[in-house]
């Protein structure tokens, strides 16, 4: 990516009514990733535009994929086919970094329906490059506006997104995150109620850094109920309650929790696609469960109060009362609003630039937090636009507390 398609990138994101997604997907990985970056940017960018290019994070059919054999043929050996009665050429789902495959494997004298994804080739390399251009173009910004630095430090912001998409770019990862999620459920599931939640077997033996082996859940993800219509709010609402077991009484979680990563069967709820494993402070984790609890019942004071308290930076008690009398402002429409009319990302979003502008500083834990709420958010928009969504939260909020 050159300064001339990075600066058509930015065109298309802030001055589209809606961004050309195709033409985001043809200019590389990066791309990908700072187009799905802003999908969380609702306090740049307007519902409809972060909804849009929300798309980014979904498997599209669509997109190029590469050649099967040629992939398997660099990343295993001969042995490692023969394992399998058959493997399907086309694949299921083609993703930024990676495409599926139905296969099926003989195992206790039957044929168990597994799925086979593998990281595209030639990736790594290329998104490696275009970071490196795109950081000496900002480093050279910056030395001519070096009060960009403050403003968002795009240096920081991609080194971050450098990080977190090579990992990505490694499936063993996926494996030790799922490890860690599927022991967090052992070791809780008999003191709190986990009922429903699932993880997909993975099939290590058949597993690298660059293919992964598991099996196919055949399900509906909640994408396809939310399309069809047929997602149960009671099953949204079960969802958080065990997304918000993980968040906030362990603080470690699904990071990529949209709802094409969560599938539906037979009344369980199974998690996918667990390469991206946030992790957050005690103080965020804790401090937020209380943020939550009191917006729930709509003690916006208290909200203030914890706010501040995850704050890395104390302000004086001057900026607070400010900050404050602006967050209750902001908060005054609020009690008994429709998701479809008040959207608690947005208001999260908001808060949290409202606590910066006064001088709060808040850790890189926030940000996978926020991309969490806008998920489920975003599920209840579709499912039940009508619901107000903080007060359905009341028994979830009070139930998790014991476990605090």
């Amino acid at each position: 990516m050159n300064i001339f398609s990075f600066i058509d990138l930015i065109w298309e994101i802030f001055h589209r009514d809606l961004p050309n997604l195709e033409k985001i997907e043809n200019k590389g990985l990066l791309a990908v990733k700072i187009g799905q970056m802003f999908a969380l940017r609702i306090d740049f960018l307007n519902p409809e535009k972060c909804a849009h290019l929300g798309q980014l994070y979904q498997h599209n059919a669509s997109l190029p994929r590469e050649d099967f054999q040629k992939l398997l043929d660099a990343y295993v050996d001969r042995t490692w086919q023969g394992r399998f009665d058959s493997i399907e050429e086309n694949p299921m789902a083609t993703a930024s970094v990676a495409q599926v495959h139905r296969a099926k494997i003989p195992e206790n004298g039957n044929l168990r329906d597994v799925v086979i994804k593998v990281i595209k080739k030639d990736f790594t390399s290329r998104f490696e490059e275009d970071v490196r251009h795109v950081i000496r173009l900002f480093r050279f910004l910056i030395f001519f506006y070096p009060k960009l630095r403050k403003v968002a430090n795009p240096v920081a912001l991609l080194e971050m997104i450098r990080k977190d998409t090579l990992s990505e770019l490694d499936l063993t990862n996926e494996i030790k995150h799922q490890k860690i999620l599927r022991d967090i459920h052992e070791k809780n599931r008999e003191r709190v109620d986990l009922k429903g939640l699932r993880f997909p077997r993975i099939y290590e033996d058949l597993s690298n850094e660059k293919v992964l082996v598991m099996e196919e859940i055949k399900g509906e993800t909640f994408q396809e109920k939310l399309e069809q219509g047929t997602l149960d709010y009671k099953h949204l609402l079960r969802l958080f309650h065990l997304h918000g077991f993980y968040v906030f009484a362990i603080g470690s979680f699904h990071g990529d929790i949209h709802p094409g990563n969560i599938i539906f069967k037979e009344g369980d709820i199974f998690f996918v696609d667990c390469g991206a494993l946030a992790t957050v402070s005690e103080r965020l984790r804790k401090g937020l469960f209380r943020f939550m609890k009191s917006l729930s019942y709509y003690r916006f004071d208290e909200c203030a109060g914890f706010l501040h308290d995850m704050s890395e930076v104390r302000i004086g008690e001057k900026r607070f009362l400010e900050f404050k009398k602006k967050l209750l402002e902001l908060y005054e429409g609020f009690p008994g609003k429709t998701v479809s009319e008040v959207s608690l990302t947005e208001q999260m979003m908001h808060t949290i630039k409202l606590g910066v502008h006064h001088g709060m500083e808040f850790g890189k834990g926030m940000f996978p937090i926020i991309k969490s709420l806008m998920y489920l958010d975003g599920m209840v928009i579709k499912c039940r636009p009508d619901a107000v969504l903080m007060e359905d939260m009341r028994s979830n909020i009070t139930e998790l507390e014991q476990y605090m």
